[in-house]
């Protein structure tokens, strides 16, 4: 058997698992282990090229970047039973609901802030959908509106930092989180934009879909309804600040920023009275849960991969990428089209790390910035929690919604929301400048121009020391 025919072998083979549903870390290391073993036998690498495995697996497990993971999960399972998205929602509803589609933007908005400070989709999704959907439903929203604007607000939490997809792309990248969430800002309000927009839109064009809340169910304006704000405000603010603060300014790294979230999530528990061991052995377990799935799932890549590259695939991969016609636009326009594609059918954490280190060495060599990249990938893979029929953002407003919510309005309902976030792809990538605008510039100054002359001291003749005597 030739070489070249090794890396698309492997690579069918492992799409064969995947549609079969075979759990995917397992998929990973099947593969793996089968196309090393038969590598060793046709003699493409010896035995000890798989020695390097165990190395590679004690690298995951050591990695302090990982233990970020974790640390934010925790976070966002605690936040997500503490009461405060109740408190925010209730209050930044009442205070847009005189306006059409006030609650729709009290739930964006909300969801933008839940995004910043859990980190997760469930969180949002679910605590968003169990409080905000009864209320449009009672006052007479569209099903398909509602539904689609709770599930799509949940998915912002993919881009917004500290968004699990960045700490783990910019693992996979080798690129710093603090990067990653910095090039993420510029993205993250845009999403917002455009998903206010869109609610602004369908209330100019068709307002009984999202009408506004009644005379009777408003709360009196003044000062009480705007402390209620402000206090579910003032602590996420707090937070945020803790959480993102600390990593742009230097002074935390993400896993430190982590455990002082968790901290702070504990304590915003405690202030709103929702604190319990019960709650907290919950949410321990939830995060045992993910990030047990995480960490088989990077092994599996890491198996994976090994036996990839030394069988060359990396070396076809680049081939078969870098001579896609139009240069960087050509792979750009490819890449996100398979990628929005395979989010059909994989979640990102599987994307992540089986799609993204074998696109990354073609991206630098085409020179393409790879913290752009990483942003690009995460507004494009955020789509698979909105695909319908496998959309994790669909089944988790599934499991909250009444009886009397149709599957089809929840499937049709994520579809123009879905078209955003492409449309956010698009602008992206003609607009690379969202994205850097908000990374370290540097001086300006390649150092590998910058030389340094010293001149020597000049010495009294009779002070001179004579080398050789």
């Amino acid at each position: 058997m030739n070489l070249d025919v090794m890396p698309p072998l492997m690579f069918g083979g492992l799409v064969i698992f995947l549609l079969i549903g075979f759990p995917v870390a397992f998929s990973l290391c099947a593969v793996g282990l089968f196309f090393g073993f038969l590598s060793i036998e046709l003699g493409f690498f010896g035995p000890a090229y798989l020695g390097n495995l165990p190395l590679r697996v004690f690298g995951i497990l050591s990695n302090d970047l990982l233990l970020a993971i974790p640390f934010f999960t925790l976070m966002g399972a605690i936040l997500e039973r503490c009461g405060l998205a109740e408190d925010l929602l209730e209050g930044t509803g009442q205070l847009f609901g005189k306006v059409p589609g006030g609650l729709a933007y009290a739930v964006i908005l909300v969801g933008a802030v839940l995004g910043a400070i859990t980190g997760t989709v469930a969180a949002s999704v679910i605590a968003m959908g169990m409080i905000s959907l009864p209320v449009m439903m009672r006052y007479g929203y569209d099903m398909r509106i509602a539904t689609g604007v709770i599930a799509a607000s949940g998915t912002i939490t993919q881009v917004i930092p500290p968004s699990l997809v960045l700490i783990i792309l910019g693992d996979q990248l080798g690129k710093p989180v603090g990067d990653m969430y910095a090039g993420a800002i510029g993205p993250s309000f845009l999403q917002i934009l455009l998903f206010l927009a869109f609610i602004a839109v369908v209330s100019v064009v068709a307002p009984h879909k999202v009408p506004p809340l009644p005379p009777e169910a408003l709360a009196p304006r003044g000062w009480p309804l705007y402390w209620r704000v402000i206090k579910g405000m003032v602590p996420s603010i707090v937070l945020i600040f803790l959480v993102l603060g600390t990593i742009f300014m230097g002074l935390a790294t993400p896993t430190e920023a982590g455990a002082m979230g968790t901290v702070g999530a504990v304590v915003l528990a405690v202030i709103n009275r929702r604190f319990s061991w019960t709650l907290l052995f919950q949410a321990m377990g939830n995060t045992m849960r993910i990030t047990a799935m995480v960490i088989f799932i990077l092994i599996g890549a890491t198996v994976f991969s090994l036996v990839f590259q030394g069988v060359d695939g990396s070396i076809w991969i680049e081939h078969l990428l870098s001579q896609l016609p139009g240069g960087q636009m050509g792979f750009l326009i490819f890449v996100n089209i398979f990628v929005f594609l395979l989010a059909f059918f994989l979640d990102f954490f599987e994307i992540a790390f089986i799609v993204v280190p074998l696109l990354a060495p073609v991206a630098e060599k085409l020179g393409i910035d790879l913290v752009w990249f990483g942003v690009l990938l995460c507004i494009n893979m955020q789509t698979s929690f909105m695909h319908p029929p496998f959309g994790f953002a669909l089944f988790y407003l599934r499991g909250i919604a009444p009886k009397e919510v149709l599957t089809k309005d929840i499937y049709l309902g994520a579809i123009p929301w879905l078209f955003l976030q492409l449309t956010l792809v698009a602008i992206v990538i003609a607009w690379p400048e969202a994205v850097t605008y908000f990374l370290d510039r540097g001086t300006g100054v390649d150092p590998a121009t910058v030389t340094i002359d010293v001149p020597l001291p000049d010495m009294p003749e009779e002070d001179s020391v004579p080398i050789f005597r």
